[in-house]
């Protein structure tokens, strides 16, 4: 991405930030009593938990630490007490103004109406921490989504093929040592004949993997084909190269709009994500181009981590897609924004002769908190006749 459209970009999302956050804040402070000891100490509170994930972004590039991993923690958990928050508030001021138009509101909310504004606020903070907290533990219990798919081709000497699949791990500060050990060990029990990592792997900055050293648990996936990835768009927004060769160096064949022939079973295709263009201004290969070089007679199965231009796959006679990207929103109520502008936003579906599956991911983005879907790791068995 070049300087000046990341310089726009960023003060666009940072203006955002700071009027949401001013909102919720000036809220908050109104249903406090004048001349109330708190005062000060919500101020002081408020502004610096919703400073910790600007400068949890700027401090995981230049000075990773301990300090740096407890403020991206706040921070992470921060947006999503920030969107409930917000949501609440919404919700309230949207109460008010109908009653202000069409009373129903009972006399009593009004009788000590600067008490009201303060049960309203701990009702508030209240219900939005259950969440927060509930969406956390919902986070650590992925959960295996397994499925067989019957490809329509031969494979001389094979009946079945024992696939797991793993997107948006987003490995590093939040998806750490814990996390990944407990993402291997899921992986080996499953026995898999491959391993298909579809974009995402690690979380922008290579930082923080290098420092936990994660890559030490990667090469303990034990997968009779290999363990093959793509590049996502996090991927890119650390810088793909470096990302890549980490990968590499820890046993993981990272395909980069590449096909190979896997044991003489199936063609695998994969593609390089569309971000590649606007962070490198170089374009990825079409699918066209790429499905060129495969031997359709033998199962293809294309690996392409956001799942946009799905017909394009159906009408190149792809036998299976595997994507993943859109996390299903990972918070309630942006599943919704995520089905809207995915045809398939999460889980399996067929179109003509083509399989395909979007996971939910099995890691996190920005807070460790999921609500409204389940992280997952997919098994799915091929059957071929």
């Amino acid at each position: 991405m070049k300087t000046g459209a990341f310089i726009i970009f960023f003060t666009i999302v940072l203006v955002i930030y700071g009027l949401v956050n001013t909102y919720i804040f000036v809220r908050g402070m109104q249903a406090i009593p004048a001349g109330s000891v708190w005062k000060p100490w919500y101020i002081a509170g408020f502004w610096f938990v919703a400073s910790t994930f600007v400068l949890a972004r700027i401090l995981e590039r230049t000075y990773p630490c301990c300090f740096t991993g407890i403020v991206t923690w706040i921070g992470s958990f921060w947006l999503a007490f920030m969107l409930y928050f917000l949501l609440a508030v919404l919700l309230i001021d949207l109460v008010r103004l109908v009653n202000h138009f069409l009373p129903f509101l009972p006399r009593l909310v009004y009788v000590d109406y600067q008490k009201t504004k303060l049960i309203v606020l701990f009702a508030v903070t209240g219900i939005v921490t259950l969440m927060v907290t509930a969406g956390f533990i919902n986070a650590r219990i992925p959960r295996i989504t397994r499925m067989e798919i019957p490809i329509n081709k031969q494979v001389l000497g094979y009946k079945k093929l024992n696939l797991v699949m793993v997107s948006d791990i987003h490995l590093g500060t939040i998806i750490a040592k814990r996390k990944a050990n407990r993402l291997v060990e899921a992986i080996n029990r499953l026995d898999p004949d491959i391993v298909l990592f579809a974009g995402d792997v690690v979380d922008e900055d290579l930082a923080p993997v290098i420092k936990n050293n994660l890559g030490a648990n990667l090469v303990q996936i034990r997968s009779k084909l290999g363990v093959y990835a793509i590049t996502g768009n996090h991927e890119y927004i650390g810088g793909a190269d470096r990302a890549v060769n980490y990968l590499t160096e820890h046993g993981i064949t990272v395909l980069r709009d590449t096909t190979l022939l896997i044991d003489h079973r199936f063609w695998l295709v994969g593609r390089e994500d569309r971000d590649r263009q606007r962070f490198t201004g170089k374009g990825r290969k079409s699918l066209r181009e790429l499905i060129q070089q495969v031997d359709k007679a033998y199962p293809v199965i294309v690996l392409d981590h956001q799942p946009f231009g799905l017909g394009k796959a159906v009408e190149l006679g792809v036998d299976l897609q595997l994507s993943g990207h859109t996390h299903h929103g990972q918070l309630w109520p942006f599943n919704h924004l995520t089905s809207a502008i995915y045809e398939i936003s999460s889980g399996y579906r067929q179109i003509g002769g083509t399989h395909f599956f979007v996971s939910t991911g099995f890691g996190t983005w920005g807070p460790p908190v999921r609500i409204g879907n389940r992280p997952e790791i997919v098994q799915i068995t091929l059957i071929f006749d």
